[in-house]
């Protein structure tokens, strides 16, 4: 979460073992004005630390904090060593074996000191919690009444499933959101069979409709830039989504359509993982030109026109692009990273992904595949001009910023998801940071099996012949 207000946090007693084992009040952290970015899966699901009574239950209603997580946590941990203590087991040895377990699920322990007299400072206002996948569980404060269906348009294959999906749902008494342009499609209107379905139905209009408080949940019938649509319907949060792979590469669609009666169902009972996939908060800036007449009756459009800064925000789950567009010669643009320059991208453009985004256009671009459930950042250049500039990855908490070079022979072209593509001048800037609203996507198996699966099924990672193994030791000579 961004801040850039002042906010007064009650000063709380802090006991550090680093520091003698006085109370070190936390009087340095009662007043913050710098801004500060916070990553934290508590946006969606908050889990009581403290009550180590019942580990089972996963409650998801938030709570205030009168300390900070990492402390909630680290008293949590030392309550449940002493419960899990076997009798015979000494105090080291559980507290060497419980940071063992600590670093095996959730990674290092956030709690950190260094010898015997450093520590980390407390900032209550830049927390990151790390969660085990596995516990990331799809649960219901209320029975769902409502869901949104996304199918791809213009595709004819996908109409006969289409209609047995929503004549499933409206049995179940489900209220159905279709898009507008998708009853639109000729085929459809000439059904007169299911034309007592869709008079059940409730229609939006991309972009002049607001449905953001209607659907509980999220149904695409198409491939992965189905999913990728519904995303941008959504500009802050995000209904659970369930995508079935009726596409091409089907990446992020693990669903097979064959047994939807079962799985829909499933997901209504709340029966299913669902995997927190981040996005991109990105505003940009442009400068609103205003066209004036000259004495010649001249149309003036030029950079001398004053006009008022404009700025419109996205939401991007896989990337933003920006590239040299349309032009010849190499983009020049600036990177900045919390307000300081790292370099300048000379090349056909520069890629900032998320996670998700990783196994799209920036692994084409050479970057890594990175596990959805990592807090990162990618940037990857689109062939640059120069031999050392390779893909990199930030911490999930920074903000970038992208602005035209000085010295740059043309303008540049940014898209977000692909879609959305607009010209950047000079004086424009882009500005990029890890949203607060992630797209909860429903799993088939659950967030670690899902991915590799993808990555065997789709890409085809790591397929090689295998290599003959020996049949006596006089082959090896």
């Amino acid at each position: 979460m961004e801040t850039g207000e002042q906010v007064g946090v009650e000063a709380v007693p802090y006991c550090c073992s680093a520091c003698d084992g006085g109370e070190t009040p936390a009087s340095g952290l009662a007043c913050r004005t710098r801004k500060t970015h916070s990553l934290s899966t508590s946006s969606a699901t908050t889990c009581d630390y403290r009550d180590f009574g019942s580990m089972s239950k996963r409650p998801h209603n938030r709570r205030p904090h009168v300390t900070t997580p990492a402390q909630d946590l680290y008293i949590w941990l030392l309550h449940l060593r002493d419960h899990l203590r076997p009798a015979t087991q000494t105090a080291d040895e559980t507290e060497e074996y419980f940071c063992l377990k600590n670093q095996s699920l959730h990674g290092t322990s956030p709690v950190t000191t260094f010898g015997p007299k450093a520590c980390m400072l407390q900032n209550p206002h830049a927390v990151m919690h790390i969660q085990d996948p596995a516990s990331q569980r799809l649960t219901w404060n209320k029975p769902p009444k409502s869901v949104l269906v996304i199918k791809k348009i213009q595709d004819a294959s996908l109409l006969q499933p289409f209609k047995e999906l929503c004549v499933f749902l409206t049995e179940k008494n489900m209220i159905v959101y279709v898009e507008r342009k998708v009853l639109a499609d000729p085929v459809i209107q000439a059904d007169e069979s299911f034309a007592a379905v869709i008079q059940k139905f409730c229609t939006f209009r991309e972009d002049l409709d607001d449905i953001s408080n209607r659907v509980d949940f999220i149904i695409c019938l198409g491939g992965d830039g189905t999913l990728l649509y519904a995303s941008s319907l959504f500009q802050k949060s995000v209904p659970p989504v369930m995508s079935f792979h009726l596409g091409s590469l089907g990446f992020l669609t693990p669903f097979n359509i064959d047994t939807y009666q079962s799985q829909v169902t499933q997901i209504i009972e709340g029966n299913a993982a669902i995997i927190l996939r981040s996005r991109l908060r990105v505003v940009k800036e442009s400068q609103e030109k205003i066209a004036r007449v000259d004495k010649k009756g001249i149309i003036m459009t030029n950079g001398d026109s004053e006009g008022s800064r404009k700025a419109m925000q996205y939401q991007v789950l896989n990337e933003v692009v920006v590239d040299r567009g349309p032009f010849s010669y190499l983009s020049n643009v600036d990177l900045f990273l919390d307000g300081h320059l790292i370099t300048t991208v000379q090349g056909d453009g520069v890629i900032v992904s998320t996670p998700t985004g990783s196994t799209a256009y920036a692994g084409a671009a050479g970057a890594s595949m990175i596990h959805p459930n990592v807090p990162a950042i990618m940037i990857t250049p689109i062939c640059p001009h120069s031999l050392s500039f390779r893909p990199i990855v930030v911490p999930a908490g920074v903000e970038l910023k992208i602005m035209l070079s000085r010295d740059s022979r043309n303008t540049a072209w940014v898209s977000f998801d692909g879609r959305k593509r607009q010209e950047i001048c000079h004086g424009d800037n882009i500005t990029i940071t890890t949203s607060c609203f992630p797209v909860p996507s429903i799993c088939f198996q659950d967030p670690v099996n899902d991915w590799f699966e993808s990555l065997a099924q789709c890409l085809h990672w790591n397929v090689r012949k295998k290599q003959n193994y020996l049949s006596s030791k006089e082959d090896v000579f």
